[in-house]
Protein backbone atom coordinates (compact mmCIF):
# COMPACT_ATOMS: atom_id res chain seq x y z
CA UNK A 1 0.00 0.00 0.00
CA UNK A 2 1.36 3.54 -1.02
CA UNK A 3 -0.12 6.70 0.16
CA UNK A 4 0.28 9.44 -2.08
CA UNK A 5 -0.21 13.35 -1.25
CA UNK A 6 -3.95 13.23 -1.96
CA UNK A 7 -4.01 10.41 0.80
CA UNK A 8 -2.15 12.33 3.04
CA UNK A 9 -4.35 15.39 2.42
CA UNK A 10 -7.69 13.10 3.39
CA UNK A 11 -6.30 11.28 6.79
CA UNK A 12 -4.97 14.33 7.56
CA UNK A 13 -8.65 16.05 7.20
CA UNK A 14 -9.93 13.46 8.66
CA UNK A 15 -7.14 13.51 12.33
CA UNK A 16 -8.28 17.68 11.80
CA UNK A 17 -4.99 18.09 11.51
CA UNK A 18 -3.96 21.61 9.24
CA UNK A 19 -1.25 20.43 6.80
CA UNK A 20 -0.11 23.03 4.57
CA UNK A 21 0.66 21.98 0.66
CA UNK A 22 3.90 22.02 0.49
CA UNK A 23 4.32 19.66 3.47
CA UNK A 24 1.90 17.10 1.98
CA UNK A 25 4.75 15.14 0.04
CA UNK A 26 6.85 14.67 3.19
CA UNK A 27 3.84 13.72 5.57
CA UNK A 28 2.98 11.19 3.34
CA UNK A 29 6.44 9.82 2.74
CA UNK A 30 6.50 9.48 6.65
CA UNK A 31 3.27 7.61 6.26
CA UNK A 32 4.66 5.32 3.88
CA UNK A 33 7.91 4.78 6.20
CA UNK A 34 5.34 3.82 9.22
CA UNK A 35 3.28 1.56 7.05
CA UNK A 36 6.96 -0.22 5.62
CA UNK A 37 7.41 -0.60 9.05
CA UNK A 38 4.31 -2.21 9.58
CA UNK A 39 5.00 -4.90 6.79
CA UNK A 40 8.50 -5.86 8.35
CA UNK A 41 6.71 -6.78 11.70
CA UNK A 42 3.95 -9.13 9.81
CA UNK A 43 7.35 -11.08 8.47
CA UNK A 44 7.96 -12.10 12.08
CA UNK A 45 7.11 -15.49 12.85
CA UNK A 46 5.39 -15.16 16.32
CA UNK A 47 4.01 -18.57 16.32
CA UNK A 48 3.87 -20.43 19.66
CA UNK A 49 5.00 -16.69 21.59
CA UNK A 50 2.92 -15.92 24.43
CA UNK A 51 1.52 -12.20 24.90
CA UNK A 52 3.63 -10.69 27.39
CA UNK A 53 2.97 -7.02 29.42
CA UNK A 54 7.09 -6.42 29.68
CA UNK A 55 10.06 -7.97 29.08
CA UNK A 56 11.05 -8.90 33.21
CA UNK A 57 8.46 -12.38 34.65
CA UNK A 58 6.32 -10.54 37.24
CA UNK A 59 2.95 -11.00 38.53
CA UNK A 60 0.95 -8.70 39.56
CA UNK A 61 0.24 -7.98 43.05
CA UNK A 62 -3.46 -8.20 44.49
CA UNK A 63 -5.34 -7.12 47.45
CA UNK A 64 -8.40 -8.28 48.99
CA UNK A 65 -11.53 -6.78 46.83
CA UNK A 66 -13.61 -5.83 49.89
CA UNK A 67 -15.35 -2.90 50.59
CA UNK A 68 -13.71 -0.59 53.28
CA UNK A 69 -13.93 2.94 54.35
CA UNK A 70 -10.74 3.55 53.30
CA UNK A 71 -8.92 3.59 56.97
CA UNK A 72 -8.86 7.43 57.25
CA UNK A 73 -12.52 9.02 56.92
CA UNK A 74 -11.49 11.76 58.67
CA UNK A 75 -8.77 13.09 56.12
CA UNK A 76 -10.91 12.87 53.75
CA UNK A 77 -13.35 14.56 54.61
CA UNK A 78 -11.33 17.50 56.13
CA UNK A 79 -11.12 19.29 52.83
CA UNK A 80 -15.34 19.03 52.19
CA UNK A 81 -16.92 22.12 51.91
CA UNK A 82 -19.58 20.29 53.86
CA UNK A 83 -19.71 16.93 56.02
CA UNK A 84 -22.27 15.49 58.16
CA UNK A 85 -22.06 12.71 60.30
CA UNK A 86 -19.44 11.11 58.21
CA UNK A 87 -20.61 11.73 55.14
CA UNK A 88 -20.32 14.47 52.18
CA UNK A 89 -23.28 17.10 52.08
CA UNK A 90 -24.45 18.14 49.25
CA UNK A 91 -27.17 20.60 48.18
CA UNK A 92 -30.08 19.31 47.57
CA UNK A 93 -30.89 19.50 43.43
CA UNK A 94 -34.00 18.28 42.62
CA UNK A 95 -37.27 19.20 44.46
Amino acid sequence: MSIDPQEARRVAGLARIRVEEDELPALAAKFNAILGFIDELKEVDVEGVEPMTGVTPQRLTRRADVVTDGGRPREVLANAPDAREGFFAVPKVVE
